[in-house]
């Protein structure tokens, strides 16, 4: 396995607390994984330890003393809590070239630390909702499903950020089964299960109650499990999703496919909220990310908790095990 080669970080919003997380993951990991990090130096937290290097090759040599730094310049300092627009293209750059790196070979996977994306729109003209979308555009990928992912638990939104009153419409049999058969194929090659369990929960309570409750489940939801059953797929549901996360119902699945962004990633935040990772599933290369945002209230006050990106550089190096393997 290539485990000498770095997983990369971008910087994210210099504002916010990506680079100091960052800088924590790298002084928890150094001696357990080479990491990257892609940014302008002056936006890392006073006093960090790093090195610039010419090129993700040299990460590894320098890793266990100093944070590996491809130094980018951003066209100037970052103010803590401030967004600046100038910063935009620097932070999109930087998303664009750990991309690269990982495409290339030169990287295992890529890391991106939380952007702010109307800093993006203001200085870039940032044509994406987020990074997401912008990471399978660069890709040159159609479909793309977002997994939250602990060790407690992982789950899959259908649907995402949308209203809870467009749900019904935009959760149509082909959405869900594409979401499915990526979900199948990512556990497989991403988490290196042969036969994934994937429990799936109904949108309506009590799973609709055999139409009384609503009939997405029975017109929709349970044909489209069917015909991936007789794919060969080890699918359950629909399920009543009040019932799907305590944890006896837990061992009984590898991950949840839900309907809807509450319903997945409540139970996720509920049981570990500091240890959560998004994950994007159907890309061709690794990309994790943690489960929080800039955190402008507390950027450059020192205490930002790393926890998240911490957990997110070791699941993107599980992952890299998981397809190399």
């Amino acid at each position: 396995m290539s485990r000498a080669k770095p997983i990369v970080i971008s910087c994210g919003e210099p504002a916010g607390i990506g680079p100091e997380i960052a800088y924590k993951a790298w002084q928890t990991l150094a001696t357990e994984m080479p990491l990257l990090w892609i940014g302008d130096p002056r936006h890392l937290p006073d006093g960090a330890e790093f090195q610039e290097v010419d090129m993700a090759e040299d990460a590894a040599i320098v890793a266990s003393g100093a944070l590996p730094v491809l130094a980018r310049d951003f066209g100037g300092p970052s103010r803590a809590g401030h967004p600046d627009p100038i910063h935009a293209n620097g932070v999109i750059g930087a998303i664009a070239e750990g991309v690269s790196l990982v495409q290339s070979g030169a990287a295992r996977a890529i890391c991106t630390a939380p952007i702010h994306k109307a800093a993006l729109i203001d200085g870039a003209n940032f044509a994406y909702p987020g990074h997401t979308e912008y990471l399978a555009s660069l890709a040159g990928t159609e479909q793309v499903v977002m997994m939250l992912a602990s060790d407690l638990l992982r789950v899959v939104p259908v649907t995402i950020h949308i209203a809870l009153a467009q749900v019904s419409t935009q959760l149509t049999a082909a959405k869900l089964t594409d979401t499915l058969l990526i979900t199948h194929a990512a556990m497989r090659r991403d988490f290196g299960i042969a036969s994934p369990r994937i429990a799936v929960a109904g949108l309506n309570p009590h799973a609709g109650e055999d139409g009384k409750m609503g009939m997405e489940e029975i017109e929709m939801i349970t044909p489209v499990l069917n015909a991936l059953r007789a794919q060969g797929l080890d699918i359950t549901g629909p399920l009543s999703a009040d019932t799907m996360f305590h944890s006896g119902a837990r061992a009984r699945y590898d991950v949840a496919v839900c309907m809807y962004h509450d319903q997945a990633l409540i139970p996720i935040k509920t049981l570990d909220f500091s240890g959560g990772v998004n994950v994007t599933l159907g890309l061709p290369f690794v990309r994790t990310s943690p489960d929080h945002g800039t955190a402008f209230d507390i950027a450059g006050k020192g205490i930002a908790d790393a926890t998240s990106m911490i957990a997110a550089l070791r699941t993107a190096a599980t992952m890299a095990d998981a397809r190399e393997a």
